[in-house]
């Protein structure tokens, strides 16, 4: 009607124009637009019903990828349902239940610990002298051996033997050969270990190369040589345990530890490896990569939920033995394993740079006080 009403740019016209009856309504040009009105009306209609079709085609090839994103969304719920699943199993199996009836003299009457006359060497230790096995302690000061020793022998009522020695060296192991012949070893807790003073840049770290050498010879070559010693024995008898006593930081690198994470990334590489060629013998290695532990390696005294005592740390861990062979020994740092796995390394590697950064600052400040 409104292209009937203003094709000529004009109204319906004068009532005299109206009175002449229908014919003046509809001028040709009237005629005209009419039929432009309807070619135009067909226009829009098919235009309207080309759009339709073409949204339904839209909706048909999205729907589809609705569906891709359908299964995604399953996948994911299901891939963490079976973490969480799988979460839980290994914290009742290792922490609820474990393996502690597993270690003692039946694999053999006599156990070796490096590093054993203070934290988490003292505390496997005396751990195992409670199950009944008798001690080797090897450790750098006599005195601190003969003190250590005679605590064992009068708590546990069991046989020790101490061998005096600087892992720092590389000429010790003819000694430690000598003092360990003939005994039955049935456990090798591989645990000394030195780190940094304070977390620092590689190139500046005071003694670069002197603190390379240390560092390589306490924990690698240590590692290896006791290993070496010990395994024979066990692999003729076939059982045995092996401990090699990481770190977090051998399983996610920590820079401004560059060195001391190396090394225990190449302890726990090295456990692995070790497991696997000679399970079938009858020799359990297992490699355990705690956070931190109150220890005086690690600078802390007061112990936390988070920061457990060696005590509390080493009664969680030898529940681990026969179980994991390759743990964090401890319940809460198994969680802090867990949720590090998770974040992207750019995130990890900038908190760990912060956090050694501030270490580092504070070392710095206090010294200045001092």
């Amino acid at each position: 009607m409104a292209a009937r009403i203003w094709c000529c740019g004009r109204g319906l016209g004068s009532k005299r124009r109206r009175r002449r009856g229908r014919s003046a309504y509809y001028c040709r040009a009237h005629r005209h637009c009419r039929h432009l009105f309807l070619d135009s009306f067909i226009r829009v209609f098919f235009f309207i019903h080309e759009g339709s079709e073409a949204w339904l085609k839209g909706m048909e090839s999205f729907l589809p990828a609705t569906g891709f994103l359908y299964w995604v969304g399953v996948g994911t719920v299901a891939y963490l349902a079976l973490r969480i699943s799988c979460f839980l199993f290994t914290a009742v199996r290792v922490w609820g239940l474990g393996n502690e009836s597993g270690v003692g003299p039946r694999l053999g009457e006599w156990a070796v610990v490096t590093g054993s006359t203070d934290g988490i060497g003292k505390s496997y230790a005396e751990k195992l002298a409670e199950r009944g096995m008798k001690i080797v302690l090897i450790s750098r000061s006599q005195d601190k051996l003969n003190q250590v020793s005679s605590e064992i022998r009068e708590k546990f009522k069991v046989e020790t033997k101490t061998i005096a020695v600087d892992f720092t060296l590389e000429d010790i192991y003819d000694k430690i050969k000598t003092s360990l012949a003939g005994l039955e070893i049935g456990v090798l807790v591989n645990n000394v270990g030195m780190s940094y003073e304070y977390p620092e840049y590689f190139l500046d770290i005071p003694d670069l190369d002197n603190t390379i050498k240390k560092l390589i010879s306490v924990n690698v070559l240590s590692v290896c040589k006791m290993t070496q010693l010990v395994l024979p024995g066990m692999v003729e008898r076939s059982k045995g345990v092996i401990l090699n006593i990481s770190s977090a930081t051998g399983r996610y690198p920590v820079p401004l530890l560059t060195i001391y994470s190396a090394t225990k990334a190449f302890v726990d590489f090295f456990s692995q490896c070790l497991h696997e060629e000679y399970k079938s013998k009858g020799i359990f290695v297992q490699s355990v990569l705690p956070f931190f532990v109150a220890t005086k390696l690690a600078k802390i005294r007061k112990p936390t939920l988070d920061k457990p005592s060696s005590e509390n740390f080493v009664k969680c861990a030898i529940k681990t033995i026969g179980v994991q062979s390759r743990t964090s020994g401890y319940f809460i740092h198994y969680l802090m394993a867990s949720v590090t796995s998770l974040l992207p390394s750019w995130l990890y590697f900038k908190i760990v740079m912060n956090v050694n950064k501030s270490f580092r600052a504070r070392y710095f400040k206090k010294m200045k006080k001092n």
